[in-house]
């Protein structure tokens, strides 16, 4: 018996160990791809961190090409990034250890913007804030800003689900969600909408994303202070399912209507910082689809796949929550939980990499003439075409978690760590488990 008990260890060490180095000898090359057109490149990261709720270790930094120029790393998590007109950095963050709590117990958590001076002394530096107390660190952050023409910023409320103006420290214009979605009693309690971008695309006219709606909405500030929803991208269709929405405490029929308002998964499933191309033309990181999309209006105003990056590389994106088309138009691409920054060509062809230490949430490409006004930016060369090299592949559930789990929590696991691998894993785990039991029975049998 004792023998049977070694033997099962031994396996399940022998397992684990032909699973680490066979997966590292055919995993694909990580390093930094050469830069080889001559360009030179300066790009901002917000990086969320990672660790246990992935509010660890954030940080804001500047990339001169590979090289990090300067570094920003006094919040717990960083998200959308952009240079102002003066130099500064605005950044959504959250940050805990807070005093000043409001209704809620001290210290706590706050959320909301920074900026940050990288030519401050002793280094790049937040010089001025905006915040206020949430109720808990996991997605109720304030996830991105815009700079407005007249001053002050545009950003969004993760917290209590709306859009907002701010101007100087005061809340001078919302946008509620509620005008729309069926609220929950209190949206501070649940992970209800998870509106997490808002870009201006015109005079007192801004672009938002739901999330949890798979839905891009366009709002306009009236002249009389008040709101109007002039479009939706991916409207609910009559009689559609309502699935993809409501797990997890998310979208919930609340009227009692028996309907919520969802967006069809398969054009966008729990999207993240969608950017205006111009007038029916928008670029979105369509992050549960693990692909980037281009979306056109169509002439009856639906809105349709017109152009899709699911890999780069050789490998599959996994969760992208950012993409950004440059005025030569290629794409740059931030994909979250592949840790890497990717710089494509029109044909999909990875021009630039940068694999990243930690998850990022959104790159920048900087100087951007395009800042906080309507874009008119290449839209896609290659209408139609699927730009994938095939090595795409279906995930499992259960393992697809795990697999978040271990690239947030533990950065230092390689990132071909894979489904595969946490399921040989988990089989080797087991026979170790197995072993020991059976010599732990052994010994209490005598």
């Amino acid at each position: 018996m004792r023998t049977r008990a070694v033997e099962l260890v031994l396996a399940g060490v022998l397992l684990f160990g032909l699973t680490v180095a066979g997966s590292a000898l055919v995993a694909p090359d990580r390093s930094t791809a050469a830069v080889d057109d001559g360009a030179e490149r300066a790009t901002l990261v917000g990086s969320q961190g990672g660790g246990p709720g992935w509010h660890e270790h954030g940080s804001a930094y500047l990339l001169d090409g590979t090289d990090i120029e300067w570094r920003e790393d006094s919040a717990d998590s960083y998200f959308d990034v952009q240079r102002l007109s003066d130099g500064r950095v605005l950044a959504g963050f959250m940050d805990s250890g807070y005093e000043e709590c409001g209704p809620y117990e001290s210290p706590c958590a706050h959320t909301g913007v920074r900026l940050i001076d990288p030519d401050a002394d002793g280094g790049a530096a937040v010089v001025e804030e905006y915040s206020f107390p949430v109720r808990s660190q996991s997605n109720s952050e304030i996830h991105d800003a815009e700079p407005l023409p007249g001053g002050g910023f545009a950003m969004t409320d993760m917290d209590n689900e709306r859009i907002m103006v701010v101007e100087d420290g005061e809340v001078t214009w919302t946008w509620n969600a509620s005008t729309i979605y069926d609220a929950p009693d209190d949206p501070t309690r649940t992970d209800w909408l998870h509106i997490n971008d808002i870009d201006r695309i015109g005079e007192d006219r801004f672009l938002v994303s739901v999330r949890n709606a798979n839905q891009l909405v366009i709002v306009e500030r009236t002249d009389d202070g008040g709101s109007e929803v002039v479009e939706i991208v991916n409207e609910d269709a009559e009689g559609s399912s309502d699935e993809s929405c409501t797990g997890n405490g998310q979208l919930r029929d609340t009227d009692g209507d028996g309907d919520v308002r969802c967006g069809d998964p398969s054009v966008l499933d729990h999207q993240h910082n969608p950017q205006w191309l111009g007038d029916g033309a928008v670029l979105v990181a369509d992050s549960d689809n693990d692909r980037v999309v281009e979306l056109h209006r169509s002439d009856d105003g639906d809105w349709e796949i017109a152009w899709v990056v699911r890999s780069v590389d050789g490998r599959s994106l996994h969760w992208p929550r950012d993409a950004d088309r440059l005025e030569n138009g290629h794409t740059l691409i931030t994909d979250t939980l592949n840790k890497r920054v990717v710089e494509i060509d029109e044909n999909g062809t990875a021009v630039w990499t940068y694999p990243t230490e930690r998850i990022p949430y959104e790159a920048d490409r900087v100087p951007r003439e395009f800042q906080g006004t309507e874009r008119d930016l290449p839209l896609a060369t290659s209408d139609g075409v699927n730009l994938d090299d095939g090595s795409s592949e279906s995930g499992i559930p259960v393992l697809s978690t795990l697999v978040v789990g271990v690239r947030a929590a533990a950065p230092w696991a390689p990132v071909w760590f894979g489904e595969t691998q946490v399921a040989l894993t988990l089989v080797s785990l087991a026979l170790v488990l197995a072993g020991g039991a059976s010599a732990v029975r052994t010994r209490l049998g005598r």
